[in-house]
């Protein structure tokens, strides 16, 4: 992230090299006003050295406002959504009518249908409503059904308040990444959503450490432990929903943090950067068709999907699986925190590696082997050491990817509302292949079918995919700067132009 008085390394120099040549660029398309409603420069009569300690300050101050708060919200989110897998192993099953592996798992699968049908409505509804007003609302909301959830007393309840907060939760992810993707330029987006999602893996080490000590309050109030994982856990979310009012923010256009100045430096860096993100624009079906009849769309949702599909099937079984490796059930709690603690801080090194070089999918296909292999030892040996060490490869090579393929697909899509549709899509769909990752963990203690599925959809999908992606975005490349795509905009004003999105002739796609 960035630093206001850090010194700078030759990598540094060069990016300011590279801003101080893109200024000058700009300069020359503004004097032949050929950048559409181009904000004043406010800096104009500075330094290139003085523009660029401006700017680092823009971005630090930018980075303390917005990404502390929200890695807390997604790790509430996720924290909530996989908590389940915690009361498992602490008796939920049995407390509910000794309930069937079968039921447990449909538990699972119904959080996915309503999160992944409403998913691709959310974006919409988060650009109209506004950040500050949409966030809070689905918190309280999901807060509440998982407070409640600790209330549940048959299947029943349980399905119908699993449901509600997939409903609930549907709106944070892809609104959060797509909430960014509206503040920061192209290179610099990847480590901002990789730092967001690391907190899932946070969560996944705090929600062990929580639950072996909340199962302690066991017989409390007449509840089991695992009602209090379910109703502790609610209430903080619901408390954070109400400071949400206060503490998120609303696109750059109307963010009260930032002077007006500020707020024209925002506006006017992300449109040198070939984005219209941070303008209003209006909502109109064309924007979902233009989503559909893109190509990214589809491979983005394959590739979510190979790491999306991984993710929920380590997250909502990985205590499982380590119970089964023949620890008890607190130490099996406490024996999920290291993996997802090396899972947290390679996701923030991947995002950071991909900014710097701008390889997005080189790091996905890098990245993907670790998990193939991690899986591999889990499904060949049954030697608890070798089991446990590839729960950390399968980690390190499933969250990095989520991140990074998000920042990828949110790279190459332009378009306010183009962007959020089809970010709502891709992780709509990976999220709906959650149904897959409930029902495919049954026979313990080899789960030959789940390890199997998992390490199927990561070689196929995910490191398939995004082989597949990179090589089109590269033939795409290649093609533009050899001016075989300028008739796209000929006889278009600038302004025309640029509402081609993507589709422009001089957009260079992120590979």
């Amino acid at each position: 992230m960035a630093s206001q008085e850090a010194p700078v390394d030759d990598g540094e120099k060069s990016l300011t090299n590279e801003k101080v040549a893109a200024d000058h660029a700009a300069g020359d398309l503004e004097h032949r006003g050929e950048i559409a409603n181009l904000p004043p420069d406010p800096d104009a009569h500075l330094s290139a050295e003085e523009r660029a300690r401006i700017d680092r300050k823009l971005l630090w101050k930018l980075d303390l406002t917005l990404i502390p708060w929200l890695c807390i919200l997604y790790l509430l989110a996720f924290l909530d959504r996989t908590n389940i897998g915690n009361a498992k192993i602490d008796g939920l099953q049995k407390s509910l009518n000794n309930l069937s592996t079968g039921k447990y798992n449909a538990a699972l699968s119904i959080f996915f249908v309503s999160y992944s049908v409403f998913e691709p409505l959310t974006n919409i509804l988060l650009k109209r409503l506004r950040p500050a007003i949409f966030i809070p609302i689905i918190m309280i909301i999901w807060g509440l059904t998982m407070t409640f959830m600790g209330f549940v007393k048959n299947w029943s309840g349980l399905m119908a308040a699993r449901w509600f907060l997939g409903l609930a939760e549907a709106g944070l992810f892809p609104g959060i990444n797509y909430y960014l993707s509206c503040w920061y330029k192209r290179s610099e987006f990847g480590i901002r959503a990789a730092i967001f999602f690391s907190a899932a893996a946070v969560s996944g080490s705090f929600g062990g450490l929580l639950a072996a000590a909340i199962e302690n309050m066991h017989g409390l109030g007449g509840r089991p432990g695992w009602a209090w994982i379910f109703i502790l856990e609610g209430i903080v979310t619901v408390l954070c929903g109400f400071a949400s009012f206060w503490i998120v923010h609303n696109f750059p256009d109307e963010a009260t943090f930032l002077s007006e100045v500020d707020r024209a430096r925002v506006i006017r860096r992300l449109k040198l950067d070939k984005q219209s993100s941070a303008e209003h624009e209006e909502f109109k079906m064309k924007y979902v068709w233009l989503a559909i009849k893109d190509y990214k769309t589809w491979l983005g949702m394959m590739i979510y999907m190979g790491c999306d599909m991984p993710l929920y099937g380590f997250s909502l079984f990985l205590p499982t699986i380590i119970s089964e490796l023949g620890f008890a059930t607190t130490k099996a709690q406490l024996l999920t925190v290291p993996p997802y603690a090396a899972a947290a801080i390679m996701t923030i090194s991947i995002g950071y590696i991909a900014d710097r070089t701008r390889k997005r999918g080189i790091c996905n296909i890098a990245v993907s082997f670790l998990g193939i292999i991690g899986f591999a030892m889990l499904l060949g040996s049954q030697r608890p050491g070798v089991k446990y060490a590839g729960t950390f490869l399968g980690a390190l090579g499933i969250y990095p990817c989520i991140a990074n393929t998000i920042s990828w697909v949110s790279n190459n899509i332009e378009g306010v509302y183009k962007r959020g549709v089809v970010l709502g899509f891709v992780i709509g769909w990976g999220n709906l292949n959650g149904i897959v990752s409930s029902n495919i963990y049954f026979k313990a203690p080899k789960y030959t079918a789940g390890h199997a599925v998992i390490m199927g959809y990561m070689i196929v999908c995910l490191l398939g995919g995004s082989i597949a992606l990179e090589l089109l975005l590269m033939r795409e490349n290649r093609l533009r700067r050899e001016g075989k795509r300028d008739h796209w905009a000929e006889g278009l004003t600038e302004k025309e132009a640029e509402k081609l999105g993507d589709m422009r002739p001089d957009f260079i796609y992120t590979l």
